[in-house]
């Protein structure tokens, strides 16, 4: 009777040290996994955000466009009609190129570097979890250079992305926009459906996930080497990074983007921004309510004026803020870092 006793108490002490352990496990993950989104948040977005924002800049500088016409105005002798009209249909389709560009590079890059870091935040944690190694283990050349190259692929929609998708996204802002003219009364609304028609055009092209060809090398091995050749100087060269880790990352990476529940987040996740656009041009309306609208061609420069906004840094970007406080895409990356994906 008493070793019977005994053995319960014992049991039962089994059952308390378990518990007590998954609870120190439970705690110390979400510990890390504040962490992981504080580099995010920091270092990864910050920097990715403000490239983009640089290239896009460079590449669809309306600068000349509108300098351009504002000479004609002033001496209309230097311009003729046709040319004028040549010049504001381009202002029409850059301006909705740029903007409609903009708002889809930016929440998917954000996006994508979530799930990148939360990936990546996994596996370092299950790595220290079993003891083998740590972030801060210098003898691990995947903690130093390989995770540096797997995260320097969020350069790569700006460094080599960038063309394909602004000839395929002006494409579609030409198709959407054919029968809009310059004196069209142009609304809210419309603004709205022309923006999501845009968006809609642009992504059909090339098959449901062709979009990822922008945001990722097809060779990271490769698109690692180059990035790391640029940083030698601070990661040394001498160290081969952890080659079959990266793949390893970079295959999962793939999964969760071609994933249906990623489309999903994506989708509710570029409606929400345009929603919030819509209500901000809404307030600035001028010379016209919701529902009489304004002359297309003056509506532009609010088209314009939308860029700079989406892609502000992104402490102070109300649009990164807005995504990332979405239901969907909480439970999304809290279910992704837990190692429970929700694919389909």
């Amino acid at each position: 009777m008493l070793s019977l006793r005994q053995r319960l108490f014992d049991l039962e002490r089994e059952h308390d040290v378990e518990r007590e352990a998954d609870e120190l496990i439970k705690a110390q993950l979400q510990t890390h996994f504040e962490s992981i989104q504080r580099i995010s948040d920091s270092m990864t977005l910050p920097y990715a955000i403000h490239y983009l924002r640089c290239r896009i800049s460079e590449e669809l500088d309306l600068s000349q466009l509108t300098e351009r016409l504002r000479q004609g105005k002033g001496h209309p002798n230097t311009i003729t009609q046709k040319e004028k009209l040549e010049l504001w249909e381009r202002l029409k389709i850059l301006s909705f190129t740029r903007t409609s560009l903009s708002l889809w590079a930016m929440t998917v890059l954000s996006l994508y570097i979530r799930v990148q870091v939360n990936i990546l935040g996994r596996h370092l944690y299950i790595n220290t979890a079993r003891g083998l190694g740590s972030s801060q283990d210098e003898n691990d050349p995947f903690d130093r250079h390989g995770q540096y190259e797997f995260l320097a692929t969020a350069d790569y929609l700006s460094n080599y992305g960038l063309t394909s998708l602004i000839q395929n996204m002006q494409r579609a802002a030409t198709e959407v926009l054919k029968e809009n003219q310059l004196g069209d009364p142009f609304n809210v609304p419309q603004l709205r459906k022309t923006i999501i028609q845009i968006l809609k055009s642009f992504t059909s092209v090339g098959g449901p996930h062709h979009w990822m060809t922008y945001l990722l090398p097809e060779n990271v091995i490769v698109y690692g080497q180059s990035a790391a050749t640029s940083s030698n100087d601070f990661y040394g060269s001498s160290m081969l990074p952890d080659i079959n880790r990266r793949e390893q990352l970079m295959a999962e990476t793939r999964a969760v983007l071609s994933s249906a529940d990623f489309g999903n987040i994506m989708d509710i996740s570029l409606k929400k921004v345009v929603d919030v656009l819509m209500e901000e041009i809404g307030l600035e309306e001028r010379g016209g309510g919701p529902s009489s609208g304004i002359a297309l061609a003056k509506l532009l420069p609010h088209v314009v004026q939308l860029g700079p906004q989406l892609l502000e840094e992104p402490s102070r970007n109300k649009f990164i803020q807005i995504i990332r406080s979405l239901p969907e895409v909480e439970l999304f990356y809290t279910l992704l870092y837990a190692n429970m994906p929700p694919f389909s």
